[in-house]
């Protein structure tokens, strides 16, 4: 066997790919359509060649974090194994591909089916990209015994402990927030105050992505909001994309309306994310992300704690919001057992966090005993996945 392995973290919103040997693409895992070129989809990063990106229809494989649409998967995959994207030769080669947790007998099996019988793959790992996170983080802390990892993206948020690199399957827990909605609320709101966008999910996702943070004081930061724009540091203008010009928007200082088409933006800067810590915000009877953290720490062997705590680690697109870390820390600092000091970690970056690891575990000895072989499957069938899988 190579050591070269193909890594595919299968996230909902973005596909992280690439061999184990370079680095890892993001390609936006969906089909995408455009007012301005109705007859041609975009597939994947092809939305880089769209020369307007105004009113994008998307049709996504993913629905509520689940895998349930296997064509656009399929045109999606087909193109990430292209020659034009990540020419990678399967059959000489192990896959590792993640899945989501809880993740249904029915999409497993048929995920494995498509990949040894279609793709005609040598072997494949599959693992949850909390896993890869999880070891990842072993990997460059040895000495830390146990971890909680922090996956908030696409679909929802979920927080998994891990003790001795094996996840405690009664301390996982999922709040039904992810960047999807933060954006959708994002839009309802703009829609609402200023300008209909209903249709913009492209352009208010970036929107969101250049221009919001956790606030560290939600009460203090909604006063300021309210001041006058001279003695107001929150409120900026949103300049939008015109696609001639200019292909994304900008954040700047308020100014009197010009040429440019411009947002407002002042409390939705934050007030969107503090869905991920208040999600009964928007009718989500749910805690937020600090509280599930002690929760899902409770659910561990008392013994685990001060490591668990120790070692809490964000990972997934909602991490890079400025000021994510240290509203966990402070809060999770807040409920925990103040005997025990807390320490949240925020990798340099969260989203590809998870296929490095994959990277890292790629060069692991151990790895010939995790996989599952063409020959394995097809002498015992889906038995063998589920046997070796913990997914």
């Amino acid at each position: 066997m190579s050591n070269v392995s193909f890594i595919l973290d299968n996230g909902a919103c973005t596909a992280k790919v690439g061999l184990s040997t370079a680095s890892p693409k993001l390609v936006p895992n969906c089909i995408m359509k455009a007012k301005s070129e109705r007859r041609r989809p975009f597939v994947g990063s092809q939305i880089e060649e769209c020369r307007d990106a105004s009113g994008l229809f998307y049709i996504l494989p993913f629905q509520k974090g689940y895998l349930i649409n296997w064509d656009i998967q399929k045109t999606v995959w087909d193109y990430i194994f292209s020659k034009e994207q990540c020419s990678a030769n399967l059959s000489q080669m192990p896959l590792f591909i993640t899945e989501p947790h809880f993740n249904f007998p029915s999409i497993q099996e048929a995920m494995t089916e498509i990949f040894f019988e279609e793709y005609d793959c040598q072997s494949i790992l599959k693992i949850n990209a909390s896993g890869l996170s999880c070891y990842h983080y072993r990997n460059k802390n040895p000495t830390a015994k146990c971890c909680i990892i922090v996956d908030s993206g696409y679909s929802f948020t979920h927080i998994i402990p891990y003790v001795n690199g094996v996840k405690v399957k009664d301390g996982i827990r999922r709040i039904d927030v992810g960047g999807k909605l933060l954006t959708n609320h994002l839009k309802e709101i703009i829609s609402y105050r200023q300008l209909h966008v209903m249709d913009e999910t492209y352009v208010i996702n970036q929107a969101k992505e250049d221009s919001c943070f956790v606030s560290q004081d939600f009460y203090k930061d909604m006063n300021t909001a309210k001041n006058k724009l001279e003695i107001n540091p929150i409120a900026r203008d949103y300049v939008l994309p015109d696609y001639t010009s200019l292909r994304r928007g900008f954040l700047r200082q308020p100014e009197a309306p010009g040429e440019q088409q411009t947002l407002r933006l002042n409390n939705e800067r934050f007030a969107i994310p503090e869905i991920l810590f208040h999600p009964s915000d928007v009718g989500i009877h749910q805690i937020g992300i600090p509280e599930a953290i002690v929760d899902s720490l409770k659910a561990c062997s008392e013994e685990t704690w001060p490591h668990l705590l120790a070692n809490i680690v964000l990972t997934g697109g909602n991490a890079k919001f400025p000021g994510f870390r240290d509203r966990v820390l402070k809060e999770v600092r807040s409920l925990a057992p103040s005997q025990y000091s807390v320490n949240v970690v925020r990798p340099e970056d969260p989203i590809t966090y998870a296929w490095e690891g994959g990277k890292l575990l790629s060069r692991d000895s151990r790895l010939s005993s995790m996989i599952v072989t063409k020959e394995e499957y097809e002498e015992e069938g889906q038995a063998i996945c589920y046997e070796r899988f913990d997914i």
